[in-house]
Formats: structure tokens, C-alpha cells, sequence
């Protein structure tokens, strides 16, 4: 009986490959919600947000059909997403993605590819390769430099991290793959008080307690204050960032590498979302000296606006990269060619190499570069057109970011809920020097002209 069941259950799941009945259901459905998203909610309403508790069931004793497993989610799920592909989502950074990439996760999702080694996906290992060379072109960064492609920049900050870490206790006389923390010399940390909480988070996991941390002053642009930069050794590990969440700012690259790399010290830079400025004719000086450091860490589902998850990080220190996140076993079977698995963190990976050799591949260097500095003029446009209104923009726009204030700090809290509300557009809330103000990402390929005009609108009509 049991055999029976479990053939029919099988059966069942061949029939739903080879049918192809669900797969175009899940295609109606997501056409139908890519028609409605230029004029849907971009924050679900609190009405909608009632439709999860549909979910609220407990796990069925039989199988359930494919064609009601979709009809539920998209039912129920569909009002209760976040229209970021749309053009007014602008909180937390987080992008859009490019039709052509997700055409093409699509594809590999039906591929379904194990990423670790190249053995579990020639295609991923080949592409990692070509997106390797590819991003060292338009960072313009040394030669040496090597990738692993990992799900975010929490993740790149790790591994460039545990490389420094690694490398920097190398050269002191210590292996700390073969003996351990326990009595190792001490690395000097040094980040200053902007650094994001990414960075804090991953030396937190590898065992660098904040009150070992040389925490020195920031500038009024959330960058570092060279005034304050102590003399480095070669226990320094230095923490830089492109691209300030808040203000958008960068931090001095080339003085700090120069005095880093007299010294053996270990530069690493953050740099989630404004590390593509480096691609960017107009913008590549914000990001001057930057290819001096050692490890860097980015997005792709940030700035470039591939589908998620999607982060790299970058190391021009091979061997310290793959000693630190170094992956044994017996049954690993490597080939006589790049293995992906030895640079990041995990054995078994999502193939993101594809999705994001997609966007490269179909944008090219003028394409990357005219979509991101079109986030760049068109978050200038918002600023601009907000101070026309009597709204403060507190910051000097060099990038994506946008810091909106009105007269008070108790208007300009009513003023974000009343966006947040309307579904109009979506914005967040940060504080900067401790006054609150409103936080506006521009970061999507299908941002346009009328709708940084509606999003203008949009908070006269929330300030009123």
C-alpha cells in the first residue's frame, strides 16, 4: 500500500512536469502582476496584509494539487509583496531586476544547479569565471583580484573578513587554521563610527568583540576623518565603505591604502551598492584609490539590479581567500579548474553567476554605465524638486542617496507614515546626527522621470 501511494505520489509529479499546466498557470500569474505593478501599492494595506492569515493551516495529511498550491499563494501572497520592481520603491537599497534576468532565472531555476564545484555545474563554474574578469574590468581592479559569488554583501564582508584575518595573522607566525584564536596575536581593528552594520555583524561571527575595535570619528559626511587615522602596522586591518547608507558618501580610499600597504596592513571596503560607481564614467571618482585596498564587497541585486540574492566579494589575495575558507573532504571531488566552494562561505550554492553574467552580458559597460548614473541624476531631480517645496535635503547628493527633512522632527515622522501609507511610494526611516529624517534610495532600473515627479507629489501631499 505504502509503495502505491508513493508511485502514485510520483506519478502524480511527472504529470505535473510533463503537462506543463502549472508552469503556464504560474506564468499567467506573474504576467498578470508584472501588468499591475506601474499602478499597484507599493506597501501592502493593512487590508491586504489580513489575507495571510489564509496561511494559517495546519500542514496537510495528504498532497495537496500543484494547480491549488499556486492558486493560494497567488491569491493570497500576490497583494502582500512589495512592488520593488516597480518605480517608486525606494527603502533599504534594495533594487529592481532587470527583465532579462529574470528571464534567465527562470531558465536556470528550471536547471536547478548545485554551484559549489565544477563538477555540480560546469555552466555556474564557467561563468563565475567570466564574471570574475568581467567585474575586475569595470572596477578597474588588479589583476590578481579573485571572486566568490555569495548571497549578499553580510556575506562578502565575512569572507573578506576571514581572509584578512587569515592573511594578517600569516604573516605574524600564526596559522590560524591550525591553531586556532585561542593566544593568537592581536589584530588591530579600525573602523570609524559610520561603518555599517553588516561590517559589525560579520566581526562580531568571526571574534572581533566591539571593544576591540579602534573606533575613530566620522565627518559630518558619514566618512572617515583622516585627522583622526592612527599610525597602522601590520596587524591593521582598516574598514573602508563606498557608499554611506544614509548620505551616500565615500571614504578617502587612496590616503589610507597608501599608508596601509606601506605597513602590510589589510584594507577592506564595504561596498554594498557604491562600489558601481567605479563603472560609472561620471561618478568613478567618487571611488578614487579604491582599487589600492585588498578585499572588497558588493551587490549585484543592489545597484546592478539582478534578482536575489545576489553579492560578491573581491580579493586580490588568492591565497589568503581560499586558506581562510578552505573546504575539505574525502568525497569533494575537485577538478583541474576553478572550484567555486573555495571562495565563500558555503559547499552547496545557488548558481547567482548566471543570473548576474545576464545582466553584464546584456547591459555591457555603457549600459551599466548609463543605468547608474541615471539613479544618480534622478535622485539629484528629487532633491531638487523637494527643496522647491521647503522640504531640507540634509546631504550633499553624490550618489543614490537622498536624506529628507521637514521644518520639525515630529512633521517629518508624520510626514513618512503618511507616504508609507499611501501606497503611493515607500521610503524609510533613518536618523542622521540624531535628527530624524527620511531615508530615499534610488536604485531601479524602472524608475523614471514621472514617477520621481509622482513621488514629489506624493510627499507635498503627506506633508499637508
Amino acid at each position: 500500500m505504502i509503495e502505491e501511494e508513493k508511485q502514485s505520489n510520483q506519478t502524480k509529479m511527472f504529470a505535473d512536469l510533463n503537462k506543463r499546466e502549472i508552469f503556464e498557470q504560474a506564468k499567467t500569474y506573474a504576467f498578470a502582476y508584472a501588468d499591475q505593478i506601474p499602478e499597484m501599492e507599493v506597501f501592502p494595506s493593512e487590508e491586504s496584509q489580513k489575507l495571510l492569515q489564509g496561511f494559517d493551516e495546519a500542514l496537510p495529511k495528504t498532497q495537496t494539487s500543484a494547480q491549488l498550491v499556486l492558486e493560494q499563494l497567488n491569491q493570497l501572497g500576490g497583494p502582500n509583496t512589495i512592488a520593488q520592481t516597480g518605480g517608486r520603491y525606494f527603502g533599504f537599497v534594495n533594487g529592481g531586476a532587470l527583465p532579462v534576468a529574470v528571464a534567465t532565472k527562470w531558465l536556470s531555476d528550471f536547471w536547478d544547479q548545485n554551484g559549489g564545484l565544477s563538477l555540480t555545474s560546469p555552466i555556474n563554474a564557467k561563468l563565475e569565471m567570466v564574471c570574475e574578469k568581467w567585474l575586475r574590468e569595470l572596477f578597474s581592479l588588479p589583476d590578481e583580484t579573485v571572486a566568490g559569488f555569495v548571497s549578499g554583501t553580510s556575506t562578502a564582508n565575512i569572507c573578506g573578513l576571514a581572509a584578512a584575518r587569515y592573511r594578517l595573522l600569516k604573516n605574524a607566525g600564526w596559522d590560524i587554521n591550525v591553531k586556532g584564536l585561542n593566544g593568537a596575536p592581536k589584530i588591530r581593528v579600525i573602523a570609524h563610527q559610520e561603518v555599517h552594520s553588516s561590517v559589525k555583524k560579520g566581526l562580531a561571527i568571526l571574534g572581533f568583540g566591539s571593544e576591540n575595535i579602534e573606533w575613530i570619528p566620522s565627518d559630518d559626511k558619514g566618512c572617515l576623518d583622516l585627522n583622526h587615522l592612527p599610525e597602522l602596522d601590520a596587524l591593521s586591518l582598516v574598514l573602508l565603505q563606498a557608499g554611506n547608507v544614509n548620505t551616500g558618501a565615500f571614504d578617502p580610499f587612496s590616503e589610507v591604502c597608501d599608508q596601509a600597504n606601506a605597513v602590510g596592513a589589510w584594507v577592506h571596503v564595504d561596498g554594498a551598492f557604491g562600489l558601481w560607481a567605479a563603472a560609472c564614467e561620471s561618478l568613478s571618482y567618487l571611488t578614487t584609490g579604491m582599487e589600492k585596498a585588498t578585499s572588497w564587497a558588493v551587490d549585484g541585486h543592489k545597484t546592478l539590479n539582478t534578482p536575489y540574492d545576489c553579492g560578491i566579494v573581491l580579493c586580490r589575495d588568492e591565497p589568503a581567500m581560499i586558506s581562510a575558507l578552505q573546504a575539505t573532504a574525502d568525497y569533494l571531488a575537485f577538478s583541474d579548474r576553478r572550484e567555486p566552494l573555495l571562495y565563500t562561505t558555503e559547499m552547496s550554492k545557488r548558481s547567482r553567476a548566471i543570473e548576474l553574467w545576464s545582466c553584464l552580458k546584456y547591459l555591457g559597460k555603457s549600459g551599466v554605465d548609463e543605468m547608474i548614473t541615471g539613479f544618480h541624476l534622478l535622485a539629484n531631480r528629487l532633491a531638487e524638486g523637494l527643496k522647491v517645496h521647503d522640504f531640507r535635503i540634509i546631504n550633499d547628493v553624490v550618489f543614490n542617496q537622498v536624506l529628507v527633512a521637514c521644518e520639525t522632527e515630529e512633521r517629518t515622522k508624520d510626514t513618512l507614515a503618511n507616504i508609507q501609507k499611501s501606497g503611493e511610494c515607500w521610503c524609510g526611516p533613518s536618523t542622521w546626527k540624531g535628527e530624524s529624517v527620511i531615508r530615499v534610495s534610488v536604485c531601479s532600473w524602472a524608475t523614471t522621470k514621472e514617477d520621481i515627479e509622482r513621488t514629489i507629489r506624493a510627499f507635498v501631499h503627506a506633508r499637508n
